[in-house]
This record gives structure tokens, sequence and C-alpha cells, in this order.
């Protein structure tokens, strides 16, 4: 049995993972906002304390953390940039000593929330059977993790295979990391809408909605704009995951988030655009494919973080 924690801008979420990837004691609680550092994890706190009151909890042999970040796994730390309260926030230690006092001193491993959603997705989801796989997130940001040779690779400080910040405009505009055309500033939800409304795009209903979902909706019914932002952004994510497989010899690429609810007006310009990057013999049979686990992913991947991290417990 696995402690899972999932932390993210608007909930904090819990669960006790059996070893088949079934959910017990499920347990969440809005994050709290306009709270300082310690009045954010209060909430956690409380996720953690419900957990050990289910008859199961003497069962739990390890502990995984999901969490939005940036994160810095070689130090346990979080710096969240939906969480402002947090920055360099030591979430693992806290959570390790919440979990010592409830009678569970348990060992415990901390991943970002892009590399949770590649365990999990390798776990139970579209990359299983892969041994090789990129999984993302494309969602307000684009986020993303690496399995290589059967494991997962969250590299030193658990930020490997952050795509959303691979340059693929050489002169693009700035990225909100400090580079430039950066995936993340083409291809995230935030960005897609900003440039439809900077061609002058606006929603049929003046009081429609003008974010990436809105966009979608239009480019469903064939509005040119709309079509062209995520043709834009569609030929960034082909760029980079092409990119990316070239590298690494990745053979599918998984992609999750709220921008990929939008089905094929999402994936059908990446699947076009993707036979102009990926020409190469050992990459030309790389598959783009929708995440299949939605919103469980946080929680069945901390646990499948933990037990990929944590071998023999």
């Amino acid at each position: 049995m696995t402690v899972a924690v999932d932390i993210g801008g608007t909930k904090i979420a819990g669960a006790l993972v059996h070893p088949d990837g079934t959910m017990t004691a499920t347990t969440r609680r809005p994050t709290p906002r306009g709270a300082d550092g310690d009045g954010v994890f209060a909430a956690v706190a409380e996720v953690v304390a419900e957990l050990a009151g289910s008859p199961l909890w003497s069962a739990a042999v390890r502990c995984g953390i999901g969490s939005a970040g940036p994160v810095d796994t070689s130090r346990g730390t979080v710096s969240p940039v939906n969480i402002g309260a947090w920055r360099g926030f030591p979430v693992q230690a806290r959570i390790e000593a919440e979990l010592a006092r409830h009678g569970a001193a348990l060992p415990t491993v901390l991943a970002g929330d892009g590399v949770a959603m590649t365990a999990a997705e390798h776990w139970l989801g579209a990359a299983r059977g892969h041994a090789n796989a990129l999984c993302m997130v494309v969602s307000t940001g684009v986020g993303g993790g690496l399995i290589l040779n059967d494991r997962l690779h969250p590299g030193p400080t658990g930020n490997a295979g952050h795509i959303g910040h691979i340059s693929v405009a050489f002169d693009g505009e700035p990225c909100v990391c400090g580079s430039r055309g950066c995936v993340e500033s083409i291809a995230s939800g935030t960005a897609i809408a900003r440039w439809a409304r900077a061609q002058g795009w606006t929603p049929a209903d003046p009081h429609g909605d003008a974010s990436a979902a809105g966009v979608a909706a239009a480019a469903e019914a064939g509005e040119p704009v709309a079509v062209a932002a995520f043709d834009r952004a569609g030929r960034a994510l082909a760029a980079a995951i092409a990119a990316t497989a070239t590298l690494v010899e990745t053979d599918i690429a998984v992609i999750g988030g709220g921008v990929a609810t939008s089905g094929d007006t999402l994936f059908a310009p990446i699947r076009a655009h993707l036979a102009d990057y990926a020409t190469l013999s050992f990459v030309r049979g790389l598959r783009v494919v929708p995440a299949a686990l939605g919103t469980h992913a946080g929680l069945i991947g901390a646990a499948a973080a933990a037990a990929m991290l944590l071998p023999g417990t």
C-alpha cells in the first residue's frame, strides 16, 4: 500500500493506493488562498490525518508526493507557480514529519506533477508496455516526464523531461522562464488563447469563453484564426516531441492536460506536423496518443513514482 499525496493550485488530495492501482480512503481539500506557507500546509496535514484514520493505514510501506512545480527533489522542496506562499518550501520533510506523527515513518519520494503523470501513464495508462516514452501535460503550462528503459527518469532535481521549456522558435517571443520561443510560450492553453486574441479572434458570444477551450470550440466550428492557433501549437509540440524522440529514442508521446481534452483539434495538427520533424528512420514510427488516466493521474502517479523510485519497499 502506498500513501499518495497530490498537491496543486486548486486542490490537495490524498489516497491509499493498492498494488493494482485502485484507491482507498480518497480525500481532498481546497488549496488555501491568501494563507502563509504554514496555512497552506495545514490542508496537507488534514489530508494526511484523514488517511491515517483508515483501517488500512498500517499497511502503508511508502509515500509518494506529486506537486505542481517548480520542484527540487534533491532538496525536497517546491515553489509552485500557483501557490505563492510556497517558495523553496520543504514539503517532503514536512509530510514525513506528519506521517511519523501518525505512526508511519515511511520512505518518501517527491515528484513534479509532470513526472508523476508519466509514472501513472506508464503503470496503468497509455504508455503501458512502452520501455521508452515521453508523457506531457498541456494545460496552463506545458510539462512532462520521461520513461527510459522501463524506468522513470526524473533527473537530479526531478525536472528531466520538462519539454515545455525546449525552444522551438529561435527568434520567438520571450518565455516566462527567461528563454525565447519555448514550447510553453506557443502551445500552452494560455499561449493559444493569447495568440488567437492578438490575431483578432473573439468569442462569437461577447460573454463567451475566451480561454483555450473557447478557441478550441471555435476551431471545431472552422473559425480560421482559431484553427491557425491550434495548428501553430500543434507544430510547436510536434517539433519538441520529435526532438526528444531523436535524442533519447522514445517511441510514444502521451499527452494529457486540459488542452488535450480538445481531442483531434490538437492531435490532428500535431500528427500532421510530426511527419516534417520525425524524419530519421528510428523515429518515423513515433506515435502520439491521448493520456488515459485523466483526473486520477495525480494520485496514481504519486504512488507509481514512489514504487518506481523506492525499489524494495
